[in-house]
């Protein structure tokens, strides 16, 4: 994907599994949808990153987000939960 300067740039926050595997708790990327920003994210990434990404939850500014494809603004916060275990 090419970047410009109208593309959004987000901020992306990992936790607990998604983290470890990715190696950062905050990441910056670039993304006009979820879709454009998770791909952002991945490029480069460690295979075992990529599964664990990819089965977690997605929250946009703090709320859940199933749609992929939910258009993102410049300064929107990517929350990455991935599943979890436990009571």
């Amino acid at each position: 994907m090419t970047h410009d300067d109208s593309t959004p740039t987000l901020t992306v926050r990992l936790f607990a599994g998604a983290a470890a595997e990715y190696g950062a708790d905050v990441a910056t990327v670039q993304g006009a949808s979820v879709r454009e920003a998770l791909t952002d994210l991945l490029r480069g990434a460690a295979p075992d990153a990529a599964r664990v990404i990819d089965r977690s939850s997605i929250l946009v500014n703090a709320v859940a987000c199933t749609d992929r494809d939910q258009e993102l603004r410049d300064g929107d916060r990517l929350d990455v939960l991935p599943p979890f275990a436990g009571g």
